[in-house]
């Protein structure tokens, strides 16, 4: 009879084996199958990459209200931990947005709430549940994401007009943002438009470049890659032409925009989290009062930021044909020129990252989704609009009450499945395996398959 050491022994053997050291560390496999050749075009794309990333991650430091000194770390570890070879690693829209809805700018609470999502995430990883993602329907999650990027996009309409002092509730933002209109500032306004006009028109440029003529010119193969180098690091261009109008101004001593603002060079000094916090009239918030004020964030930022990776891996490997380890991509997502262009990022307007976010998030709002979801089932109309709705008031609460309603739909049709019998055909007892024709068996063999509907 097998002792329990059994197991135990062979369990070790494979979390300490060779190829779990590989699934661990997939580097490992990629790096020693490396081609020098690979190396022009790897550069290429990280530069273009970097070009198109970089300025969104500055505008996503908007969204947030935090500064993401961090953001470039992920990227790093991910080329050793990762599983996907098409996806950037770095900060998004909809993570900024619902970690903005936690933190609200205090460093104590984002550097925590890092923390708490990190090892959340490591035990997802180690425990293997990256099935629980598959919880998360899609009617939800494009509730939240088209709710997310109108509420994203309707509150960087303040900074394209350059007004002040408006709240971050939906509701309240919409109504002093049209109570403001007369404070718009005309430099803002019309820097902010210009911005937007370029990142569409270069947009749509980049968008015709689809359709192919046979046996183009040498003329005009140079200009189609001209214009796709130019538009995909459209972001970089405006923030860059941006920055350097508002300077000219500033230095002659117009204050036409409303800047970024002072930043401090360099990096953050390297130190353990802080486990509590001393407000300014001396009140000490200890570490178990911190996270219950994150509360189901520590629930929601978790499984969301994986989510998005991990959608995005999937569909890049589906495409170029190489598997998505969901349980790798948790241990991937849990684990230079900042010292030198920092002081140049405090002459950047806000009205043009405004108008690179609201490019980037408007392709989120699809309006497809709704027709698509009734012509599908009906009823998933209830949990995308239960989702849409509520991320209005606050959007932790989307994303929990979708899921939610969710739930609630299976377990009732699993609680009273609606059955019908059907007969598919009636077989031969020769035509099944694993029978022989006797005389005992019936000549015919009636096949009953019952369906869920």
């Amino acid at each position: 009879m097998e002792t329990f050491s059994g197991p135990l022994r062979r369990g070790m053997a494979r979390c300490c084996s060779v190829a779990t050291l590989r699934s661990r560390l997939p580097v490992l496999t990629w790096l020693p199958a490396y081609s020098l050749n690979w190396l022009k075009m790897d550069v290429l794309a990280g530069l273009t990459v970097g070009m198109t990333t970089i300025p969104q991650a500055l505008a996503y430091a908007e969204v947030a209200g935090y500064g993401l000194y961090s953001s470039f770390i992920g990227g790093f570890i991910y080329c050793v931990f990762g599983t996907s070879k098409d996806i950037t690693l770095g900060p998004t829209a909809i993570m900024s947005l619902l970690c903005f809805s936690y933190i609200r700018g205090d460093p104590v609470y984002a550097v925590l709430l890092a923390l708490l999502c990190g090892i959340i995430q490591l035990a997802m990883a180690l425990l293997r549940l990256g099935f629980l993602l598959d919880f998360i329907s899609y009617p939800v999650i494009k509730g939240f994401t088209c709710a997310a990027a109108v509420t994203i996009g309707f509150g960087q309409i303040k900074n394209i007009l350059g007004v002040k002092d408006i709240p971050q509730q939906f509701f309240l933002q919409v109504y002093y943002t049209f109570q403001k209109l007369p404070e718009a500032r005309v430099g803002d306004v019309i820097l902010g438009l210009l911005c937007l006009v370029f990142l569409l028109m270069m947009t749509m440029m980049k968008s015709s470049l689809d359709s192919v003529e046979d046996n183009p010119s040498p003329v005009v193969t140079a200009s189609r890659r001209l214009v796709w180098a130019f538009a995909t690091v459209r972001n970089a261009l405006v923030v860059i032409a941006a920055t350097c109008v508002a300077y000219s101004f500033k230095v002659t001593g117009h204050d036409f925009f409303t800047l970024t603002g002072k930043t401090v060079a360099g990096l953050p000094p390297f130190s353990a989290p802080p486990l509590s916090e001393t407000t300014a009239n001396g009140t000490r918030i200890s570490f178990s009062e911190i996270a219950a004020d994150l509360g189901g964030g520590l629930a929601v930022i978790p499984l969301m930021g994986v989510l998005e990776s991990i959608a995005i891996a999937k569909a890049f490997g589906s495409k170029n044909n190489y598997r998505i380890n969901a349980n790798q991509e948790l241990f991937a997502i849990v684990l230079l020129s900042l010292a030198f262009l920092m002081p140049v990022f405090s002459f950047i307007p806000k009205a043009s990252l405004a108008a690179v976010i609201i490019c980037a998030v408007g392709p989120m709002i699809e309006f497809s989704v709704p027709p698509q979801i009734w012509r599908v089932r009906k009823l998933d109309l209830l949990p995308f609009s239960v989702t849409f709705l509520l991320s209005f008031w606050e959007v932790q609460y989307g994303i929990v009450g979708g899921v939610v309603v969710s739930g609630f739909m299976l377990l009732y049709l699993m609680a009273r499945p609606e059955l019908k019998d059907s007969v598919l055909e009636v077989l031969s007892a020769a035509d099944l395996p694993g029978f022989r024709h006797t005389d005992s068996v019936e000549a015919g063999l009636q096949i009953l398959i019952t369906n869920y509907n």
